[in-house]
């Protein structure tokens, strides 16, 4: 077993500290509140993933060239920034801007930080402890977003107002980015010293062999196993902020309070106990996956769950059974942590160390790619059809393409 020294509980505090974003549970309903309609949002969503999509490739190449420490630390500052934007905003061009500041962070952030704790395992001759490793920490991720809910909430509540949400998750990233600066040299792992002149033939090894890899179909079909549900998941996932102000606003209870406040205590509620279950559903990947004899199996079942749940819950919320609506809603994020972890140890297993970052960084772009086109497609449905309506269809076509994107059982 794997050791929780103090690099560990670095790694998990990275992760709460970096799900300490008190806008997240309430993003669409902010958007909503500016008059903005579902298909604007999803343009918003789309334009973010857009975004990522265009600088998450360089980034990892540039993150496995220089180092990812380094590329973690400017990933903070645009998250920052892209914040203060937020708070600033009121129309759709300046979202767009914010959302094109915050797609820089993550194109910056996202793959990198997953490779450096796979790094770090194979170290310390942890590597088949991934599936464990990855899920404690991710679990702790989500325990930040459930307090995160909570504080997203109160503050709502109190100042009657979203703008200040975005304001205030200004603080614990900051925090993040100190934590992040201090992690040990070794785990930047670029593949020679920070030198300017070794920049380019760095960058031009490690892109050849990215490419390399990618051709792969192994490679490809683990990296599309892991994307789309992941990208389905972001593009849909904010719709559970409507389903839950519904429900909030059909119940008998709170009636002293005006809606937003109402609101605001049902989702801060629902998403803290949400993130509880996924934080436990993560800690729990590892021992849910050592049932199978390869990680694609449970990934393929997960898969088909999934956006099983995606149509039942859309079904029910179409129907106006918001209450089941919303239970299933719950099990779409469930799954997608469950199977987080199984799927980068499975992604992990099929590429050299030295362009994991790269590799990782791939995996995100197609998970922006497929939340890019969702998004708009969405909100279409959504502002012609209904919420329950968007969910279902959405979901009932991610099911019938399940044959395109299944994981094989000759990895992991």
């Amino acid at each position: 077993m794997f050791k929780k020294d103090f690099q560990y509980y670095k790694f998990c505090f990275y992760g709460f500290l970096k799900n300490l974003r008190f806008f997240e549970a309430f993003l669409l309903l902010f958007f909503l509140a500016h008059d903005l309609d579902f298909f604007r949002i999803g343009i918003l969503y789309a334009i973010r993933e857009i975004a990522v999509n265009l600088f998450e490739i360089p980034s990892g190449i540039i993150a496995d060239s220089i180092g990812r420490r380094r590329i973690m630390i400017m990933a903070f500052v645009f998250y920052i920034i892209s914040f203060a934007v937020f708070y600033i905003s009121t129309s759709f061009s300046v979202f767009a801007l914010a959302m094109i500041i915050f797609a820089l962070g993550e194109a910056f952030r996202s793959g990198n930080h997953k490779a450096m704790i796979m790094d770090y395992l194979s170290m310390n001759g942890w590597s088949d402890q991934k599936v464990s490793y990855y899920g404690h920490t991710r679990s702790w991720s989500q325990l930040g977003s459930a307090l995160s809910a909570l504080i997203g909430g109160t503050i709502v509540f109190f100042t009657g107002q979203y703008k200040f949400i975005f304001l205030c998750s200004i603080i614990p990233y900051v925090i993040d980015l100190g934590l992040v600066a201090s992690y040990p040299a070794y785990l930047d792992k670029s593949l020679a010293k920070f030198k300017r002149k070794d920049i380019f033939h760095e960058f031009r090894t490690i892109a050849v062999e990215f490419w390399k890899a990618i051709k792969s179909m192994i490679v490809l079909r683990a990296i599309a196993n892991l994307s789309i549900y992941s990208g389905f998941y972001k593009a849909i996932k904010d719709y559970l902020q409507p389903v839950l102000q519904t429900l909030a606003l059909s119940f008998p209870i709170f009636l002293y309070l005006e809606d937003k406040k109402r609101s605001s205590v049902m989702i801060g509620i629902a998403f803290f106990i949400l993130h509880l279950l996924t934080s436990y559903a993560s800690r729990k990947s590892g021992s849910y996956s050592g049932r199978f004899k390869h990680l694609a199996i449970p990934l393929n079942i997960t898969l088909i769950i999934g956006f099983g749940l995606g149509f039942l819950s859309g079904f029910a919320f179409w129907i106006n059974l918001y209450l089941v609506s919303v239970v299933l809603f719950v099990g779409i994020y469930v799954v997608e942590n469950l199977r987080k972890p199984i799927g980068v140890a499975y992604v992990s297993n099929t590429v050299d160390d030295r362009i994991l970052a790269s590799t990782m960084s791939a995996d995100s772009q197609v998970k922006s790619l497929i939340a890019a086109i969702l998004a708009p497609i969405i909100g279409i449905f959504a502002d012609h059809l209904g919420v329950g309506a968007a969910i279902m269809i959405v979901s009932l076509a991610m099911i019938l393409l399940v044959p395109v994107y299944r994981a094989k059982l000759n990895k992991g």
